[in-house]
């Protein structure tokens, strides 16, 4: 039998109310039944300011060395984001300009990529209009490379998030089935391959690429707008 294996799921909004909190959620319910050990990784609890070099000079602050740890362990990553203005929301970017920022003479952190690098990313999105935060998605895929992730081909966009979910928070179809699917192509990758052997830097997951493979004015299972 395969050991389970951790799934890091990061909402980009820290909003009670937040859609992409909600989905973050339920992902993790579907995770959990597709045999991985999912954790939502909740920012707001964790004291990170706006990077700042001067500030690092300082000494790195230690709620970032945790999230270092957090982002390093978990062999895989679904990144859950909102969409601002065609990109994804500055929480985001600044959780990963500090856990991708080398430590200066530490034992672990001295190597920048250390807590990114050849880790198996998926990518959701969730709001109230009809794209559901899909533009969101290709600079955060963009940023994710740029870390040295190996980014999933399986993505979707849950479009009028708001009417996505039942009462007791489970998704609706067709977003349910698109969700596992993102899980799936998430799990194959870890299992099948690994995160040591993903290439630091590739755009595709075991069986794909990141090419634009159509959606739906509801759901997208592309990443590109």
């Amino acid at each position: 039998m395969l050991e389970a294996m951790n799934l890091l799921i990061i909402p980009g909004s820290t909003r009670r109310a937040s859609l992409n909190r909600q989905l973050a959620r339920a992902a993790a319910r579907l995770a959990a039944a597709a045999g991985l050990e999912p954790t939502v990784l909740e920012l707001s609890v964790f004291d990170v300011p706006l990077y700042d070099a001067d500030l690092e000079a300082n000494g790195t602050p230690t709620d970032v060395l945790t999230l270092k740890a957090l982002f390093a362990a978990a062999p895989g990553w679904l990144v859950v984001s909102p969409e601002y203005n065609g990109s994804y929301p500055p929480l985001l970017k600044n959780v990963f300009d500090w856990v991708s920022s080398p430590v200066r003479g530490h034992p672990v952190w001295a190597d920048g990529a250390r807590a990114t690098r050849g880790k198996v990313v998926g990518v959701l999105s969730a709001s109230p209009g009809a794209v559901g935060g899909l533009r969101a998605h290709t600079p955060l895929l963009h940023l994710l490379w740029t870390l040295g992730c190996w980014v999933s081909p399986a993505a979707w966009a849950v479009g009028r998030a708001h009417e996505a979910f039942d009462a007791h928070g489970q998704l609706r179809e067709p977003d349910a089935t698109a969700v596992r699917r993102v899980i799936e192509s998430l799990a194959h990758a870890m299992w099948g391959l690994g995160s040591s052997q993903a290439v630091p830097g590739s755009s595709t997951a075991p069986g794909g690429s990141s090419e634009p493979t159509g959606g739906s004015a509801t759901g997208a299972a592309s990443s590109a707008p």
